[in-house]
Formats: structure tokens, sequence, C-alpha cells
């Protein structure tokens, strides 16, 4: 039995405002220095590119309207392999810059499959 997409993008929303929750307050000095949000963080990020990895391998038109969906893969990969070690300070600054607009996007998708 298939998985309904709208699980995958649950996913990927929920993992996205823990990261927030978790870094809530945080400079990025503080970061740097927190091993164990660090750790969070990282996690909460492999699970939001595993959901879209999945979510493009059950439906390819709805993961299209995913802006950057190979990259953010393609950065769960790095994360998960260490096919090259990931600076605390970019995966700090794709959490500032980057999530925002993939929490937008993920509750678009999840309003127009309600």
């Amino acid at each position: 039995m298939q998985r309904d997409p709208r699980a995958f993008l649950w996913d990927v929303r929920e993992a996205a405002l823990a990261i927030q929750s978790f870094t809530s307050g945080m400079e990025v000095t503080d970061y740097v220095g927190s091993e164990l949000v660090q750790a969070a963080v990282e996690r909460k990020f492999e699970v939001i590119g595993e959901a879209l990895n999945q979510l493009a391998k059950l439906d390819q038109s709805l993961a299209a309207q995913i802006a950057d969906l190979p990259q953010i893969v393609a950065f769960r990969n790095q994360l998960i392999h260490g096919y090259a070690t990931v600076n605390p300070t970019t995966v700090w600054n794709i959490a500032q810059n980057a999530l925002p607009d993939l929490i937008k996007a993920v509750q678009r998708l999840l309003d127009g499959l309600a």
C-alpha cells in the first residue's frame, strides 16, 4: 500500500517547524557551540530530505513544485553518508534562509490537497 503524498509533505513541514523551534532565539555562535542542537537540526534535515525523496518517487508532478528538491535530497545525503563534512555554519544558514520558503511551499501544497 502506497503512502499518501500528504504524509510526506506533513513530515517535511513538521521537521522544518521543529528545526525552527530548536534554533529559536539562537545566534549562529550559539548554534555552533551546541553539539546537541546541531545533531537535532541535522536529523530533522535528514527527515526532510528523505520525505522529499520518497515524494518524488511517488508523485513527480507534486514534488516538482518544491523548489530546489534535488539540492535538498543531496544535502540529506551529505549529512547521512558524509560525502563531505557539512560545516555547522552552512547548516545554520540553510535553516535560517531556506527553511521559511520550504515551509510556505509545503503548506501551500498541503492546503491544495486538503
